[in-house]
């Protein structure tokens, strides 16, 4: 790279040097190079003493001494001398005379200094940095010009080694920093030819000084910028004040790098010209660069597409100056439509309460935090809580509004929705059983006036089994809906259980109010409910309650609501019962037989009458049902429709029904082995689901047969739930037990149960018994039943025979058992002893009670 063509600058090189060049005289000492030139000099002038001294803003330091001893003194003498005639040359003959020195002590002391000259040390660049002086304790004529001459050469000896000895110590120094240094230096003459290179350039470059020196400059740039950098290098000649610049450098192995250069001109003539480049490698620089702005712009992404809202606004104007893309949405507007406007501009409704909350922010040394509602312009409701923080600004603290807007719309809802939870039920949206509660607990210590409804659903359980459990919910979302229409505006609902709901009324004319919604209630529930699952028909009893009258606490009101729906459902189906004195009356009377039923239990009081069953064609006696009898000390007899349910209600069946069971098997094993005994199952037996546990152990105690003992269920036994019933059922039929279905055709028959249980016999309930001497649909139903039986290989009892023309009527339509009172009522043991063995009943056929089978063949 030729620069021979590029003019020198106009510069003097003098003045460059002088201008680049620092000595730094006054860190100088005494010196013994220098003391040859002070000896000479006195030795060539004559004078006693010489002396270099080196003088800058008050400070002084002397480079050499020679001849007379130097006192303290001499210093101030020297240092005046150049104070008042600062680069001249200065001849005292007598300095006792001079009016500058001949005050001074080392001029006035005996012996003191008389002769004095001086010559100054001035620099190329014009600088004057001490003198160099001879003195001595006699007078001389100093008006000759020779040794005046003399001494201005010696002056300039001096100055030329002191900056010679500067320059050689600035190259050492020099050399040695640059050899050090981390940047490369590399250095060319005119020509471009490099001419310096140092450690530093070997390691950036991959050349050695051996392989760079003599080598063109432009092997340092990629050639296809050759051109380029090569007028970089020629203004570097012009210019002297040229700042870095960016460049590629490429490397020995062709690998490019990013490079700043800084490039200066050296040397002052020719051929002796060039110029010196610093260039420092700055890849980690600009990859730093480029790793902050991409971190930068990460980060500008990140909050621009943050899910949170994040907004800047001007303190004092309080208008928008930034906003990410979630506040375009939250607002519903583009940033460049929000920004430069205030939320009054943008939120007529509520602008006024966002500056508002700005305000408070700027007040406040703290953070700020706000919630509130934020309708959007499409109606929707946004729930956002928001934090204000004040930030500094370029031109004064806290110049600015950072509001962090969070999305709580979800959280909100959700904390709704536990709420409603805690307070409503799920399935039918009416108030839960814990809210009724409260709200129940609250209207009784304000001793208001209202009525309280208990609502029971008749016949929920079989439709629920029937549709199942969807169909079932279903059934019930539809009821409380029913319930709230009649209920209106007089009140409101809950859902107190799983198909128990109540209504609170506070309607005026309370009585009359209660009766009607209650009477409206029990014709909207007997309409039908269709659903997916098909249709249902339900009913409902209810039991109302006035309050404060009808009791003074929430649970006297809840226990006497029930006592007045449990009359409701004594007097059928469909009815509303206010509660009075009667029902309470009977509820102590209720409580009374409960204990009574209790100690009886606990006493083994229960005991077990037995009814007989004969077979249709031979009037023998097969078997016997067992029946409870109670007989309480004060009441008498308690009849079995009385205390049976009472022992369901009180959680007692398990207890009784074991104790029955166990006395029929041990009665059983008293009989002879033909005849078998009948129990009577509670469909609450079922369950614990440890019944045919109970069934075997009574079988075993008592050491009969299994085949000898006969359960009779209900077919309400057998809707409550079909598979759990029927698993149970084949368990009992495993173990060797009889399974009779009792009372069939009055309640939910469905010819369905015997494809999925084969039931050994069939028991038809005495009300078509009663009708089959005068009605042909009962005759009808009857044979069909017995002739179901024939086809399923099941015996078929007939139960309530009372005359013998049902007798002849089963007996010709095919019925295999008879059971009623024409044949026996329940019977004590004894007595059922005395008939087995009375002879008249050895053989009934033959008996003068039963002589009718006297003209069977």
């Amino acid at each position: 790279m030729d620069l021979s063509h590029v003019p020198l600058s106009s510069s003097d090189g003098a003045e460059r040097v002088g201008t680049l060049f620092d000595p730094r005289i006054l860190q100088s000492t005494i010196d013994p190079e220098f003391d040859n030139i002070t000896r000479l000099a006195a030795a060539v002038l004559g004078t006693e003493g010489a002396a270099i001294s080196l003088i800058d803003k008050g400070r002084q330091r002397f480079k050499s001494v020679h001849g007379i001893a130097i006192l303290p003194a001499f210093g101030t003498f020297v240092s005046r001398h150049h104070t008042v005639t600062p680069g001249e040359t200065v001849v005292v003959s007598d300095a006792l005379l001079d009016p500058r020195f001949g005050n001074t002590p080392l001029v006035t002391a005996g012996r003191g200094i008389r002769f004095y000259a001086s010559a100054p040390l001035t620099l190329k660049s014009g600088q004057c940095i001490g003198t160099f002086c001879v003195f001595d304790r006699a007078t001389r004529d100093g008006s000759e010009d020779a040794p005046r001459s003399i001494l201005t050469d010696f002056a300039r000896v001096a100055t030329d080694l002191i900056e010679s000895r500067h320059a050689r110590r600035a190259d050492e120094i020099a050399a040695r920093v640059v050899e050090t240094m981390s940047d490369a230096v590399v250095a060319a003459d005119r020509q471009g030819r490099i001419v310096y290179w140092n450690c530093a350039a070997e390691k950036m470059f991959g050349r050695t000084q051996e392989d760079a020196v003599g080598e063109d400059i432009g092997i340092i740039i990629p050639e296809r910028l050759a051109v380029s950098h090569a007028d970089l290098f020629s203004h570097a000649f012009l210019r002297s004040d040229m700042h870095p610049f960016e460049l590629a450098g490429v490397r020995a192995n062709g690998q490019e790098f990013p490079a700043e250069l800084s490039l200066a001109p050296w040397g002052t003539t020719l051929p002796h010209v060039g110029f010196a480049a610093i260039i420092r490698d700055i890849s980690k620089r600009i990859a730093l660069k480029r790793q902050r702005e991409s971190a930068k712009n990460f980060l500008d992404t990140v909050v621009r597409n943050l899910p949170a809202m994040l907004f800047v606004k001007d303190a004092e104007t309080r208008e928008y100056i930034w906003i990410n893309r979630a506040g375009e949405q939250v607002i519903g507007l583009p940033a460049d439509k929000i920004i430069g406007r205030t939320d009054r501009e943008l939120f007529r409704d509520y602008g006024a309460a966002y500056e508002q909350r700005d305000t408070d922010a700027i007040a406040s040394p703290d953070d700020v935090r706000f919630e509130s509602e934020f309708v959007r312009d499409d109606g929707e409701v946004m729930h956002l809580r928001t934090t204000r923080t004040m930030i500094d600004g370029p031109d004064q603290p806290r110049q600015y509004i950072l509001g962090i807007s969070e999305d709580v719309t979800a959280t909100r809802l959700a904390e709704s929705k536990v709420r409603r939870l805690a307070h409503y039920d799920t399935l039918t949206g009416v108030l839960n059983r814990s809210s009724f509660n409260e709200k129940l607990r609250r209207l009784v210590e304000r001793e208001a006036k209202f009525a309280l409804l208990s609502v029971d659903l008749d016949r929920f359980k079989a439709v629920n089994d029937q549709l199942g459990h969807t169909g079932g919910d279903t059934v019930l979302a539809a009821v409380a809906d029913r319930l709230v229409d009649a209920v209106g505006d007089a009140g409101w609902i809950a859902r107190v259980g799983g198909d128990e709901f109540v209504a609170v009324l506070t309607c005026e004319r309370l009585r009359e109010c209660a009766q009607e919604i209650a009477h409206a209630i029990t014709i909207s529930l007997a309409k039908r409910f269709t659903t997916d699952k098909g249709v249902a028909h339900l009913g409902a009893s209810v039991g109302i309650v006035l309050s404060p009258e009808d009791g003074s606490s929430a649970s006297e009101l809840r226990e006497n609501v029930d006592l007045a729906l449990y009359r409701a459902k004594q007097q059928g189906k469909g009815n509303a019962c206010f509660f009075n004195s009667e029902i309470e009356a009977a509820a102590d009377d209720r409580r009374k037989l409960e204990k009574d039923l209790r100690a009886a239990i606990k006493a083994g009081d229960i005991t077990l009458a037995y009814q007989p069953v004969v077979m249709a064609n031979t009037g023998k006696i097969t078997s016997l049902e067992a029946l409870a009898r109670w007989t309480a000390p004060v009441r008498g007899q308690v009849p079995p429709d009385i205390f049976i349910p009472l022992a369901e209600e009180c959680g007692l069946i398990d207890q009784l029904g074991e104790q029955l069971l166990r006395m029929a098997c041990i009665y059983a094993s008293t009989l002879p082995d033909s005849i078998c005994v009948a129990v009577n199952l509670s469909p609450l037996q079922f369950l614990p689901g440890n019944l045919v546990e109970t069934v075997r152990e009574a079988v075993e105690i008592a050491g009969i047969r299994p085949d000898r003992l006969q359960v009779e269920v209900t077919e309400g036994l057998v809707i409550r739930d079909v598979d759990r019933t029927f698993y149970q059922l084949a368990e009992l039929r495993e173990l060797g037990v009889k399974i009779l279905m009792d009372d069939f055709g009055v309640g939910y028959s469905s010819l369905s149960y015997f494809q999925r249980f084969p039931f050994d016999k069939v028991k038809l309930d005495k009300s078509f018994i009663e009708a089959i001497e005068v009605s042909a649909a009962a005759q009808g139903i009857v044979q069909a039943v017995i002739g179901l039986g024939k086809a399923l290989d099941m015996g078929i009892v007939a139960e309530g025979v009372e005359t013998p023309e049902q007798r002849d009527i089963l007996v010709e339509a095919g019925c295999t058992h008879l059971q009623g009172y024409l044949f026996g009522c329940a019977m004590t043991p004894e007595e059922i002893r005395r008939l087995l063995t009375d002879p008249i009943n050895t053989d009934l056929r033959t008996g003068s009670l039963f002589s009718f089978y006297g003209n069977i063949s």
